[in-house]
């Protein structure tokens, strides 16, 4: 989301209202800011059947989002009767997706706190800009940069497929079964005595993953999901 701009007179944005006030009923969500990851985030909640109202203050970006999403708009968000006259304040989740424009981030986390927004959401680009956020009452701050880049490398390393932080210290990841566990029924593996981890799921070949228990086989080339501590899970990633 750039800088503001000026935006449609108030008086346009009753045009929205209703519209915005039926999305905001049916249990959806808003997202503030069009960018990469706004973008992205919106789509996704669309192709997963949220409904989303979509804003930002660059009119090329609501363009090119038309048909995209439920309802997109042009409006500048650190302005409290834009975000009264778009039923902002209706709505159950709120994610601030502003990048670069900090000023705008803070003013529009400000406001939607102030408007009683049960869930907020918000981006923040680097630790001072989300330590604001925290204090200003945001809900859950997220970094999209610093995640990815963590995620990433777990990945380059190559002992794990897929990874994921459930939160600092402790971690889910997908693997190839290393051979100490191939051929023999996981409750009478020492898995998580000696290793720390859990296998919560497998996938033989091509066929669907499954939840794993105690009597589960896994053979060479099995693909499972292990969880537990983020060192454990990482030393047990690099055992073939």
């Amino acid at each position: 989301m750039n800088s503001p701009r000026k935006g449609p007179p108030l008086a346009r944005f009753a045009l929205f209202a209703d519209s915005s006030r039926r999305i905001a009923e049916a249990d959806s969500v808003a997202v503030i800011g069009l960018g990469r990851f706004g973008s992205s985030l919106a789509k996704e909640l669309m192709a997963a059947g949220t409904e989303v109202l979509g804003i930002d203050t660059d009119e090329d970006l609501v363009q090119s989002h038309n048909g995209e999403l439920t309802q997109v708009v042009r409006a500048d968000s650190t302005k409290e009767e834009v975000l009264r006259q778009l039923a902002v304040d209706e709505f159950d989740r709120v994610v601030i997706a502003i990048g670069q424009d900090l000023k705008a981030s803070i003013l529009t986390a400000s406001l939607l706190i102030q408007l009683k927004v049960p869930v907020i959401w918000a981006k923040a680009v680097d630790d001072q800009h989300g330590r604001i956020l925290e204090q200003l009452g945001v809900h859950r701050v997220i970094y999209p940069e610093k995640d990815m880049g963590r995620r990433v490398a777990h990945l380059v390393r190559g002992a794990a497929k897929d990874y994921l932080e459930i939160e600092p210290g402790y971690s889910l990841a997908k693997i190839t079964t290393p051979d100490l566990i191939v051929g023999t029924p996981l409750g009478q593996t020492t898995l998580r005595r000696k290793h720390g981890v859990t296998v919560t799921a497998f996938k033989h070949a091509d066929e669907t993953w499954m939840n794993a228990d105690n009597e589960t086989v896994l053979g060479h080339g099995d693909s499972i999901l292990i969880v537990g501590p983020t060192d454990r899970v990482e030393a047990f990633a690099q055992l073939r």
